[in-house]
């Protein structure tokens, strides 16, 4: 063989090859902003990485957005929290396999001089009922996330109807970080998650003037997505995902992550 024909020879195995091993493994997962703004998925997301060789392409929008990319088939994996969203989901067959993964709570934020009083309250219902009482300034993320889900869960419970507030109840209709920012420069009052709180550097005067109530409690789960245009390999690499990020392995990487040393998600029944 010439020298020709053996260069000829290795550029075709070249181009006959290249591509397979060029392809990038990767999937996207839709998830809620809470697990990207807290800064979990950037602590977790390098592990699974560094163990698997897949890429995880996060669109973190809020999770009603999520599940309608899941049943457009624009996401092979969700990580999610609204129980009651997701278990519909799986039931009209867009996914499967729903899984528990980890939980945190909700926490009322409000002025430190706390004009509506919530820090009086005992129950949810009572420090709602505060903010309608007083004609407080209530900032809705008004997004169709699991926050906004939750919010407008609790304001039922709680025996009031959303359409009916006045001037005081707004709708953000934005993320959880941009609620917070508007929440603090109109010095009013939000329903946010803990763990994004907790990373907000912009608190202002804001605390939290209510928590640590059951009706707070916020589960996140897993969803593989069944949607047929979901290319087959990437269907799997989101399998690999799913499976690792309940494994013990994914479970001690949930643990680890910390705010200033406080741990900020949990595992059931830890």
């Amino acid at each position: 063989m010439n020298r020709r024909h053996f260069i000829a020879g290795l550029l075709g195995l070249f181009l006959a090859i290249s591509p397979a091993q060029s392809a990038e493994k990767s999937f996207v997962l839709a998830t809620t902003t809470s697990t990207e703004n807290s800064g979990l998925l950037d602590t977790i997301i390098p592990k699974f990485t560094a163990k698997t060789g897949i890429n995880v392409k996060v669109v973190a929008i809020g999770t009603g957005q999520a599940l309608a990319m899941g049943r457009r088939g624009d996401a092979a994996a969700l990580l999610t929290h609204d129980r009651i969203g997701e278990d519909k989901f799986v039931s009209e067959g867009h996914g499967k396999d729903r899984r528990d993964v980890m939980y945190n709570d909700f926490i009322l934020i409000g002025p430190s001089s706390d004009p509506a009083k919530l820090k009086e309250a005992k129950t949810t219902k009572e420090a709602l009922s505060a903010i309608v009482e007083n004609g407080a300034t209530f900032i809705s993320r008004g997004d169709d996330s699991g926050t906004h889900r939750k919010e407008l869960r609790e304001w039922k419970n709680a025996g009031f109807t959303v359409a009916d507030f006045g001037p005081w109840y707004r709708e953000a209709g934005s993320g959880m970080g941009q609620t917070i920012i508007t929440t603090t420069q109109i010095g009013g009052y939000t329903l946010a998650d803990r763990a994004t709180w907790t990373k907000f550097a912009s608190k202002a005067d804001h605390v939290i003037v209510f928590e640590r109530d059951p009706p707070l409690y916020n589960p996140y789960s897993s969803i593989l997505v069944t949607n047929t245009l979901i290319p087959e390999a990437e269907a799997r690499f989101a399998q690999s995902w799913h499976e690792w990020l309940t494994s013990e392995e994914g479970k001690q990487a949930i643990r680890a992550f910390d705010i200033d040393g406080k741990q900020m998600f949990f595992i059931d029944g830890d």
